[in-house]
């Protein structure tokens, strides 16, 4: 496998964020402090109080920051009339599991929002902050809207080997992603929510995947798991469409037609 420094990914990661066009104006996005000094940004389509939905943005638990999302979370909140409060949180391999997780659950507790969301590993950090949340017997959100979630570290179902090579994620990219986070291979399985004995009582779920991705069959699989423990989901795998594909919009007219499906599944979900 391949080194990667992770270093120079961010950088990446931030010049294609700076390409796509800045997404719509809202009435107001501010950055704000949480608890434990925890960065936030608050996104605001209008000015009466709307549904707030807590957002972690994906990157391998590397990548990303508020700004390689901030289109995102834009286009989230029009197109959803919600609030978005997105999370800065800390990253591997300077903080690893279960760091992300920790203060994913702290905004959750601080906002105590409609619902969460997330995309790929920001996908993994809502659900496990949910899972969290259940396990000690506290408020959950609403919702939980998973884009493409990572939900085995293992690494075992076989998308990551039929789509890891040619197509948005690389499985060596995702290999190294994953031992950055959680180095030690034998906590892996206790820190994949697909793996989770029990998944009752979760929040209603919105999962979308897509066909040629990686992460494509542990998604399937939680959203069948989630589904058989009684929780109300609503799954769509997108064809044709890669990894990512909800940052795609700009360039790929299939893309912004399953972002649109998506963010449609929401209102209802969220009943707007």
């Amino acid at each position: 496998m391949a080194p990667f420094d992770a270093s120079e990914l961010r950088e990446g990661s931030r010049r294609r964020a700076a390409d796509r066009p800045r997404g719509p104006e809202l009435t107001s996005v501010e950055d704000v402090e949480g608890p434990n000094g925890l960065r936030l940004r608050h996104y605001r389509p209008a000015e009466r109080a709307r549904p707030q939905v807590v957002f972690a943005h994906g990157g391998g638990f590397v990548l990303g920051d508020l700004d390689t999302h901030d289109r995102l979370c834009r286009r989230l909140a029009d197109a959803c009339d919600v609030e978005v409060l997105a999370v800065d949180y800390r990253r591997a391999p300077e903080h690893r599991y279960p760091a992300a997780i920790d203060d994913v659950v702290a905004a959750l507790r601080w906002a105590r929002p409609a619902a969460v969301a997330g995309d790929s590993a920001g996908g993994y950090l809502a659900t496990m902050a949910c899972l969290r949340l259940r396990d000690a017997g506290e408020q959950l959100p609403a919702a939980q809207i998973l884009f493409f979630p990572n939900t085995d570290l293992t690494l075992s179902q076989p998308s990551v080997v039929e789509e890891g090579s040619g197509h948005a994620l690389d499985t060596d990219f995702l290999t190294w992603a994953v031992e950055q986070w959680t180095p030690e291979a034998t906590d892996r399985a206790a820190a994949s929510p697909l793996l989770t004995p029990d998944l009752h009582g979760m929040p209603d779920t919105i999962i979308v995947t897509a066909e040629h991705d990686a992460l494509r069959d542990e998604g399937n699989a939680y959203a069948r798991r989630l589904a058989e423990a009684g929780v109300r989901v609503l799954h769509r795998q997108e064809p044709g469409l890669e990894h990512n594909f909800v940052q795609q919009d700009a360039t790929s007219p299939e893309a912004a037609a399953a972002d649109d499906r998506v963010f449609a599944d929401i209102r209802t979900l969220l009943q707007l």
